[in-house]
């Protein structure tokens, strides 16, 4: 059997869509409406405006980090959680200084030695004074990252659950906070 779409459909199927983000996008906090740039690029991520009403895993990143490697176990677990509805969202952070002094080569870490595919903002700060406001809030709501590659898990309503530096990617305390999370 063959379908035919019409252009009439694609345009309700697209309509719709974007009033179901729009729905989303007005009920997502208000910490996540935040422009970020993305990562070697001129283009800026909105969380609320791409992913508002989905589980998000944001994660502080550094690209000379004893815990670098585990980019690798964040990237299995966009690919295996994504089609979910997982967001993985990383911020590379320069607030414990092993940070790349470019973006250049902080894009080389993630996305050429790491295979990531999953959005990378812009360098931002990541504790204290000028912490930017998603981590301001990730720090109000549970706690600071006290080093790199801390992880927090935003539900659907915009709660949030911390894992430190130390649970990786592939525990199952993680996993099974993010198949709950879905």
């Amino acid at each position: 059997m063959r379908f035919t779409v019409s252009p009439l459909s694609s345009l309700v199927a697209v309509l719709l869509t974007v009033a179901g983000n729009a729905v989303h996008a007005a009920d997502c906090p208000a910490w996540l409406d935040q422009d970020m740039p993305r990562l070697r690029s001129s283009e800026t991520i909105n969380l609320c405006d791409r992913y508002a009403g989905q589980p998000m895993l944001l994660v502080n990143t550094a690209s000379h980090c004893g815990y670098t490697p585990q980019f690798k176990g964040l990237e299995a677990l966009n690919k295996t959680y994504r089609e979910k509805g997982l967001i993985v969202v990383g911020f590379p952070s320069d607030a414990f200084r092993q940070e790349a002094d470019d973006e250049a080569e902080t894009a080389e870490v993630c996305f050429v030695n790491y295979g990531v595919t999953f959005d990378m903002t812009g360098v931002i700060d990541v504790k204290g004074a000028r912490a930017h406001p998603i981590f301001a809030e990730l720090a109000r709501q549970t706690a600071a990252p006290a080093w790199n590659f801390n992880k927090y898990l935003v539900d659907r309503d915009g709660h949030v659950q911390h894992f430190g530096s130390n649970v990786t990617p592939e525990s199952e305390e993680l996993r099974k906070a993010i198949e709950q999370a879905l």
